[in-house]
């Protein structure tokens, strides 16, 4: 590859859990209960809570693994248990770090796959917590022996404050370099509100950043459920699904959580980002009419969003040069997904195409200084 700079970082890669990660990491109260798959009447179900999930089937599961693969492949890969044919990297730290260094990758900030799905269907505060624990657990020490290259970022539940906050230390503790949130709440409260303070001021203190990347959602608050006949359409679910994290950007303007909080970090990602131009520029706007008269800012919403914030673009953004150069470009990351089959697997070669017009320093920024200035690593 062309592109020749020794601090390129994936801000958004994914790893494949073992099948029984959370059965061997949480706490033991809850191991009748742990995520799981299992084999029932003959098939495979991933298991929540003690009962098969309403909404998953482990043969799609199975696919996430598929990217660059054609849609045979796919089908044939999803006729197999989980994980079925792994790809190189997806399941082993030393594999991964080999695959970081083929290609010319510094570190990857790793994001979990089954750990995707259960938030949309759980109900119970505790067991929230106690899944969400059992994955930090695992994916720290997933991360502890690649000498740095691969960065643990907590998976948090905004479920109960407070416990939020006590697991954020813990993993950050542990080795954890931020941590994500789900698009929603379990409690509907958005992620903003005053009732979310004791968490949000616990991430100032840590000074770890906060992302908000995109989860199944449960089809009560989908986009795409206002339509009739999108069960086949799964291209276009896909592309709708960023709109959760997007709305969830925009409550945290409305809430204030900003001026509240003057040095929390905010991180969007796997949404794309060349709609954040045009974004910033309606919600100042509307800010500075009299749609904005209950929104408790000091300044416009652009104002924080350029001190405080930062949004992951996918490699194959054609707009996003010109998007970076008129937003700010020490606001913007890249990403691969890698391993999952919705996004194709030229990310490198799309990459050295989206860095080309650029600057040194937005090239640079975008590369992987920003975010490693952003994660402190």
């Amino acid at each position: 590859m062309a592109l020749d700079y020794d601090n390129i970082i994936d801000a958004d890669g994914h790893i494949l859990e073992p099948a029984d990660a959370w059965e061997r990491y949480i706490d033991p109260a809850y191991r009748d209960r742990a995520l799981r798959i299992r084999t029932l009447e003959g098939r495979e179900v991933l298991e929540m809570n003690g009962k098969p999930s309403r909404f998953f089937d482990v043969r799609v599961l199975t696919g996430l693994g598929g990217m660059g693969k054609g849609t045979k492949e796919i089908e044939q890969m999803m006729e197999q248990s989980y994980p079925g044919s792994a790809p190189f990297g997806s399941m082993d730290p030393q594999e991964r770090v080999a695959l970081l260094d083929q290609e010319g990758i510094a570190k990857a900030i790793l994001y979990p796959s089954l750990g995707l799905t259960w938030e949309c269907e759980l109900d119970d505060a505790e067991l929230s917590l106690a899944y969400a624990k059992a994955y930090n657990r695992w994916l720290c020490d997933f991360c502890s022996d690649s000498d740095g290259r691969l960065i643990a970022i907590a998976h948090i539940s905004l479920a109960d404050p407070t416990a939020a906050a006590a697991e954020l230390e813990r993993s950050v503790y542990a080795g954890a370099k931020g941590a994500f949130l789900a698009p929603y709440t379990l409690t509907r409260i958005p992620h903003a509100h005053p009732d979310h303070d004791i968490f949000w001021s616990k991430a100032q203190e840590l000074a770890v950043p906060v992302a908000i990347h995109p989860m199944a959602e449960h089809p009560k608050i989908r986009t795409y459920q206002r339509f009739d006949g999108m069960k086949s359409a799964r291209w276009m679910q896909n592309t709708l699904g960023m709109q959760g994290p997007q709305q969830a950007l925009y409550g945290l303007f409305q809430w204030g959580l900003f001026d509240r909080f003057p040095q929390i970090k905010v991180v969007l990602l796997e949404s794309g980002a060349g709609w954040i131009g045009a974004a910033l520029d309606r919600m100042d706007t509307t800010y500075e009419t009299s749609l904005g008269d209950n929104v408790p800012l000091k300044e416009k919403p652009s104002v924080y969003f350029k001190r405080q914030c930062w949004i992951s673009g996918d490699p194959d953004e054609r707009a996003l040069a010109h998007i970076i150069e008129y937003v700010g470009n020490d606001r913007f990351f890249w990403a691969t997904d890698y391993p999952h089959f919705d996004h194709p697997g030229n990310y490198m070669e799309e990459l050295e195409e989206l860095v080309a017009p650029l600057s040194e320093t937005a090239r640079n920024n975008l590369l992987g200084d920003s975010v490693a200035q952003v994660y402190g690593i």
